[in-house]
C-alpha cells in the first residue's frame, strides 16, 4: 500500500491559477461578440474544457495525486469535448436538411426585427 504524503501548494500557484481562470473567462466572454459561424459553440467548449481541467488539476489536486486519475479526467473531458463538438455540427446543419427548419415559422415574430 502506498503512503499519503501531504503537499502544500504556494499560494502563487492559487494566484496564477485563478487569474487564467479569470482570463479565460473575458476570452470566453470576447470570442462571444465575433462571429465564427457554427465555431462559436466549439471554441466556448474549447476554453470551457481548459477551465475545467485548471481547475480540477490544481484545486482538486489531480496534479499531485496519482497520475492515473489525471490521465483519466482529462481523457474523459477530452471525449466529452469531442462529442458534443460533433453533436452541435449536427444540430447547426439540420437547417440544410430540413427546409421547415432553416426558416422561422412566423418571420414577423419580434425576435427577428432586429436583423
Amino acid at each position: 500500500m502506498t503512503e499519503n504524503h501531504p503537499h502544500i501548494t504556494p499560494i502563487k500557484v492559487y494566484l496564477a491559477v485563478g487569474i487564467s481562470l479569470l482570463i479565460l473567462t473575458g476570452v470566453t466572454v470576447g470570442v462571444s461578440f465575433i462571429d465564427f459561424g457554427p465555431y462559436n459553440v466549439t471554441i466556448a467548449l474549447i476554453i470551457a474544457s481548459v477551465k475545467a481541467l485548471l481547475v480540477a488539476f490544481f484545486f482538486m489536486h489531480l496534479f499531485w495525486d496519482n497520475k492515473i486519475y489525471l490521465i483519466v479526467f482529462a481523457a474523459s473531458l477530452l471525449f466529452l469535448t469531442i462529442f458534443l463538438t460533433f453533436a452541435m455540427f449536427d444540430t447547426m446543419n439540420r437547417g440544410s436538411i430540413y427546409e421547415e427548419k432553416a426558416n422561422p415559422i412566423n418571420p414577423q415574430a419580434p425576435i427577428y426585427q432586429n436583423k
